[in-house]
C-alpha cells in the first residue's frame, strides 16, 4: 500500500499582518455597485488583505480591460488566459462608479493585455477622459502594465490624457525577475517611468516593491537608487503574501521595524513620499497619499524659491 505524501505545514502569518474578515455595510454597498456596473477590482482579483478597510470607506481600485491577464507572474492571483474583447462601456462605468461613490481620488489599474496592439493604452485614455467629464474634481491615479514590445505612442497617449499620478510597479529586485515576473523586464519598467517623468514632469510618478521573496537588503537599496535615477516620486513597499499554494512561497515575513528602516533609507535617498509597512499596497490610502505628495512638492518648490 502506498503511503500518501506528507502535507507541508501551512505558513503561520505573524500577528502584524492579520486582518479581520470584511463584514461592514459599506463593504457590501461597494461590492454591490461594482457588480451592478460589471467592473472588476484588483482588491478582489488579487486578494488584497486591505479590502475590508478600503471598501468600508467606499474606496476601490478598479481593474479595467477585464479580469483575465495574458501573463502568469508567480506572485499574482489574477487569473491567466485569453481575455475577452474590450468592453466599450467600461470607461463610462468606471466614471459612474466614481460619481456614485463620491470619490475624491480614484485608482485605475488593469491586467496585462499583450494580445492588444497597444497593450490596452487607449482604454486607459478613454477612462481618464470619461472621469474628467463626469467627475472633474476627482484626481486620477493610474497603475499601468509595462506595455512591453508596444509602440511608445501607447504611453504617450496616456501621458497626454493627463492623469495626476502615473504608477507602475517594479515589484521585486532584478535578480528575481526570471522566476517572479518572467514576462517583464526590469529596465524596461524603469524606462517607462523615466519617460513619464521626462515628458510630463508635473505628473507624480510612483512605483512599488514587495519584500519577503528572498531579496537581499542591499538589492532593495539598489532598486531605490534606480528609482531615484528615473525620477520616481513615491515609493511603496509591502510584505508579499502567497495567495495560493501554486504561487511563489514567502521566504521571510519582514518585521515592522525592518520596514521602518527601509523607509528611513528611502527618504534619505530623496523620494518625495514613502509608504512602507507589512500591509502597504500600491493603492492603500492612495487619496491621502496624493494630498501628502502635493504638500511635499509645494514645500520643495518653496525651499527652492520657485
Amino acid at each position: 500500500m502506498l503511503t500518501p505524501p506528507a502535507t507541508l505545514p501551512k505558513q503561520r502569518k505573524p500577528d502584524w499582518i492579520r486582518v479581520k474578515a470584511p463584514t461592514s455595510h459599506g463593504y457590501a454597498e461597494t461590492r454591490r455597485l461594482m457588480r451592478s456596473l460589471n467592473l472588476a477590482t484588483v482588491c478582489e482579483e488579487a486578494a488584497c488583505p486591505n479590502i475590508g478597510e478600503c471598501w468600508t470607506k467606499k474606496h476601490a481600485t478598479v481593474m479595467i480591460l477585464g479580469d483575465t491577464c495574458t501573463r502568469a507572474c508567480a506572485f499574482c492571483n489574477v487569473k491567466t488566459g485569453m481575455p475577452r474583447a474590450v468592453d466599450p462601456l467600461e470607461p463610462e462605468h468606471v466614471a459612474t462608479a466614481a460619481a456614485e461613490l463620491g470619490l475624491e481620488h480614484i485608482v485605475v489599474t488593469s491586467v496585462d493585455r499583450d494580445d492588444l496592439p497597444d497593450g490596452g493604452a487607449m482604454q486607459f485614455v478613454k477612462v481618464i477622459q470619461a472621469l474628467r467629464r463626469l467627475t472633474p474634481s476627482t484626481t486620477i491615479e493610474i497603475l499601468t502594465p509595462d506595455f512591453r514590445n508596444k509602440s511608445e505612442a501607447a504611453v504617450e497617449a496616456i501621458i497626454e490624457a493627463g492623469p495626476d499620478v502615473y504608477n507602475h510597479n517594479l515589484e521585486t529586485v532584478p535578480r528575481l525577475y526570471p522566476t517572479i515576473r518572467p514576462g517583464a523586464r526590469y529596465y524596461a519598467s524603469l524606462r517607462l517611468l523615466e519617460k513619464v517623468k521626462r515628458d510630463a514632469p508635473h505628473i507624480f510618478t510612483k512605483s512599488g516593491v514587495m519584500v519577503g521573496l528572498g531579496e537581499q537588503r542591499l538589492e532593495v537599496h539598489q532598486v531605490m537608487d534606480d528609482m531615484r535615477s528615473a525620477g520616481i516620486d513615491f515609493l511603496t513597499m509591502g510584505q508579499y503574501l502567497q495567495p495560493t499554494p501554486k504561487h511563489a512561497k514567502v521566504e521571510e515575513f519582514v518585521t515592522p521595524d525592518a520596514f521602518k528602516a527601509y523607509a528611513a533609507i528611502a527618504r534619505a535617498k530623496g523620494f518625495l513620499l514613502v509608504a512602507a509597512s507589512p500591509l502597504t499596497r500600491s493603492s492603500y490610502h492612495a487619496g491621502d497619499d496624493f494630498k501628502k505628495m502635493q504638500a511635499a512638492r509645494s514645500e520643495q518648490l518653496a525651499r527652492a524659491g520657485r
